[in-house]
């Protein structure tokens, strides 16, 4: 089993440390291409660690070492499903309402060349928390946060870095989720078709 749960999508990984908010996303089971990583302490923990060490390499800041429990995992089930609102609602393919808020605090510090940068804080999940709300506001400020979707097919969700020009993808693989949907629609188009001349034949010659 891979424990880097965007790779099991075979999708293109959001740049830089904006890749932990779209692994969280990635956690959840899809189809098949693999079980819920939050849905086991075990998976969990071996995901988590994975992702952090990933996140740590290439944001050059520490990442703590978490011990999940299965309090930690309904924690983080209620993390993911927040953000999957809030990638939604900027897509505008959800009703308006009210978000779920962040409830998190990060520091702000100064490093060696003088930029200020974005530093998680917190212990435990409150600190992962932490990192991926962190990210989600670099990416908007950096205008990526757009970039980052949900694959319209609603039984597979995956998330994907939408890398086209004019940001309009829509599927996580068009050859896989793309042709399904559209199979299906031709499908569906032909049962219409076929049940509306069936009552054309019903009808029988006009009369007059």
């Amino acid at each position: 089993m891979s424990w880097k749960a965007s790779a099991r999508h075979g999708v293109r990984e959001a740049p830089g440390g904006f890749a932990l908010v779209q692994e969280l996303l990635n956690t959840r089971a899809a189809m098949s291409y693999g079980p819920d990583l939050l849905g086991g302490v075990e998976d969990a923990q071996w995901w988590v660690t994975d992702a952090l060490a990933t996140w740590s390499r290439v944001s050059g800041l520490p990442a703590p070492t978490l011990l999940l429990s299965a309090t930690d995992l309904r924690s983080l089930r209620r993390l993911r499903s927040a953000f999957e609102q809030v990638v939604l609602a900027s897509a505008n393919r959800e009703p308006p309402g009210a978000l779920p808020p962040a409830d998190v605090s990060v520091s702000l510090a100064p490093d060696a060349a003088g930029w200020v940068r974005v530093v998680p804080t917190g212990r435990g999940t409150r600190w992962l928390a932490s990192a991926l709300w962190a990210e989600a506001l670099l990416a908007q400020q950096a205008g990526l946060w757009p970039r980052l979707k949900l694959c319209h097919n609603a039984a597979c969700r995956a998330a994907f870095f939408d890398i086209s020009r004019n940001n309009s993808g829509v599927w996580h693989d068009v050859s896989t989720c793309g042709n399904t949907a559209n199979l299906r629609a031709f499908r569906e188009r032909r049962r219409l078709l076929g049940h509306s001349r069936e009552l054309e034949v019903g009808r029988g010659p006009d009369p007059r």
